[in-house]
């Protein structure tokens, strides 16, 4: 074991999935406990941005940010192919083996259960997902996982600069609509918010720590403190995240499980692409890791404004979105642990 692993496994980290597991039955029972009365919080949104929600993720990406190493990212350009791989994975790929597994389950599989437009909703709702690739959480999962954090803030740049030109076309394409309406400022406040105010803060902390008290206090004793406080933030936003839904869970647990079942697959599935073609181009674990995560995981603040734009708050493409936020922190989270296991396998 690398001493790296040996520091992020201590007690606590080892014990993750319970930990996790007992967020999301806390949240469950807290939203459901609660009724209506949660929905107060969960309606404290900046263009479509839960605020309590996105001041936890901010807590989650600062840390990565603060090991960004600013003077050397200018040197990725000289070795471009993991960027040019989660490209290909996030839009080349990705979209469309979302709406394959959603219309293999949804008008196919579960035919005798759902109806052919429920059908159409839930296909509708998955294909934004998949449409979406990740732009903040990816940093939280690369943090984990020992990526390269500055990779991480090239690859993540480049898909924010993609979405703006690619997410209109992909999902009128899959979907048969070209008058999408995309909510503008829920995806400028998510970039501002999850991305630049952090980046900015990251590179301010450790321009000022490093001049202060040098590199080595800055990388033995500053960074480390952080930890504790990247993964606090995460259990807090389970908990709030199943607690918004927890009324929802309890009243349609069947209709929850029908749509995370091919949300799940269509996680594992390019994930595994990513990480197995990224070994196979030559790609170093520090890039492989993050670029597999950001293909695995979702940008789910503008899938679900979208949804809740084009189908209605009660639609059953809204409600696939929000499935697909509730399921990934604990995917992600196996697919760190798995990560970090197999890092050995990499040349």
């Amino acid at each position: 074991m690398t001493k790296s692993s040996e520091k992020r496994m201590d007690f606590f980290e080892r014990y993750l999935t319970l930990w996790v597991a007992l967020c999301i039955a806390v949240g469950i029972g807290l939203g459901y406990l609660a009724g209506d009365s949660i929905q107060i919080i969960s309606k404290w949104e900046i263009y479509n941005v839960n605020i309590p929600v996105a001041i936890l993720v901010w807590l989650m990406i600062y840390p990565m940010m603060l090991q960004v190493d600013f003077a050397s990212l200018k040197e990725i350009g000289k070795s471009p192919k993991g960027v040019v791989w989660t490209v290909i994975i996030n839009w080349a790929i990705k979209p469309f083996s979302m709406a394959f597994f959603a219309w293999i389950f949804f008008s196919q599989i579960y035919s005798a259960w759902i109806t052919p437009e429920l059908a159409d909703q839930y296909i509708a709702g998955a294909i934004l997902l998949g449409a979406a690739p990740c732009t903040a959480m990816v940093f939280v999962w690369s943090y984990l996982s020992d990526g390269d954090p500055n990779y991480t803030l090239v690859q993540v740049s480049v898909n924010d600069l993609l979405i703006l030109v690619l997410f209109i076309p992909i999902v009128g394409l899959l979907l048969g609509i070209t008058d999408i309406t995309i909510p503008w400022n829920t995806l400028a406040a998510s970039i501002i918010v999850f991305v630049v105010i952090p980046l900015v803060a990251g590179y301010l902390t450790h321009k000022i720590a490093i001049n202060r008290k040098g590199q080595e206090w800055y990388t033995a004793t500053f960074l480390p403190m952080f930890k504790p406080v990247s993964i606090s933030a995460l259990l807090i936003t389970l908990i709030l995240l199943f607690a918004y839904q927890g009324e929802r869970i309890v009243a349609q647990p069947l209709d929850i499980l029908l749509i995370a079942i091919p949300l799940i697959i269509q996680t594992y599935f390019i994930f595994a692409l990513a990480w197995i073609g990224g070994k196979k181009i030559g790609l170093p674990y520090q890039v492989c890791a993050p670029g597999s995560m950001i293909g695995a995981s979702n940008f789910f603040e503008l899938a679900v404004a979208v949804a809740i734009a084009l189908f209605g708050l009660q639609s059953g493409a809204a409600l696939v979105t929000v499935v697909g936020v509730l399921i990934e922190v604990p995917i992600m989270l196996s697919l760190v642990r798995y990560a970090n296991r197999n890092r050995k396998s990499f040349a």
